[in-house]
């Protein structure tokens, strides 16, 4: 195995995207600490981290001996200062709230060594103000996982006006350590990834709402018309209605465009508590 750029990597946040990033990590090779709030999101976390591997092995893909390789190099914690002190890398995967993440990073940086880069997983939300008044903004950058990140190939790297070269080139060769094909983007509203596929997702849903065709007929032409391995309401699901409504309001704002106001059907779901995959029911049943 290759000596991985950040040997050790502190997660914080043990949700879906947090628990996949740290399994990526811990397969590169990098020693991985997973935090949260609570015993009980930690140990979650680490649950969707041994079931995802032991699928893996149910289908012949790993061996139970990686399996518990890679498990022997995740340790979870409810300390984030102490998750965070000795780490190479953090990564947060918290929810998208500014004044969440950006205290959080404040709260970091003052005791994560000069060196330490600090990476967020926003999916949208500006950088400039994620890493507001964060000390070493040169070693701050963007690192957009996309779920489930095990499998997605993609990692949007999102550069700021003071992330470094330097910073630039050790997070793009990890990228390439974790398996993924990183792209390089500047830091703008909904970046690449989100704000094309949010517009998308936003006009396949006022499809559905004016009755041009079913979701299912929408989604197989995304699929089978233009090789999408998913169609957009399906992968809207999957994200969570209320995740897409507010990178699509956030959007809204501040792009000032009206392909990303959210359609009332959306907004109707999302008061009715249908979210999609993770409540069992939004535009499909799951």
């Amino acid at each position: 195995m290759t000596t991985p750029t950040f040997s050790t990597v502190a997660v914080l946040g043990a949700g879906t995207m947090g628990a996949g990033i740290a399994q990526v990590c811990a397969q590169a090779g990098s020693r991985v600490l997973l935090q949260d709030l609570t015993d009980d999101f930690v140990q979650k976390g680490l649950a969707r981290i041994r079931d995802f591997l032991q699928k893996g092995v149910d289908k012949g893909k790993t061996t139970a001996e990686q399996r518990d390789a890679v498990l022997a190099r995740i340790a979870v914690t409810t300390d984030r200062a102490g998750a965070c002190r000795g780490a190479d890398l953090v990564v947060e995967a918290v929810p998208e709230k500014l004044e969440l993440k950006n205290g959080l990073f404040r709260e970091v940086a003052a005791v994560v060594a000069p060196g330490c880069v600090l990476a967020s997983n926003t999916s949208s939300l500006s950088l400039a103000k994620v890493f507001a008044g964060v000390a070493g903004p040169a070693r701050c950058i963007g690192m957009h996982f996309f779920n489930p990140v095990p499998l997605m190939a993609l990692l949007e790297l999102v550069r700021t006006d003071a992330t470094s070269a330097a910073t630039i080139e050790s997070v793009t060769a990890y990228s390439k350590q974790l398996g993924k094909e990183p792209i390089l983007v500047v830091d703008s509203p909904g970046f690449a990834s989100s704000r094309l596929g949010v517009c998308l997702g936003l006009e396949a849903i006022r499809m559905l709402e004016s009755g041009v065709a079913s979701a299912e007929d929408i989604d197989k032409a995304m699929a089978l018309g233009y090789g999408h391995p998913m169609g957009p309401l399906k992968l809207t699901d999957l994200v969570g209605l209320d995740v897409r409504l507010a990178i699509a309001d956030y959007l809204r704002k501040e792009l000032d465009h009206p392909g990303f106001a959210a359609p009332a059907l959306m907004r109707q779901m999302v008061a009715d508590g249908k979210l999609g995959k993770k409540t069992g029911q939004g535009f499909y049943r799951w």
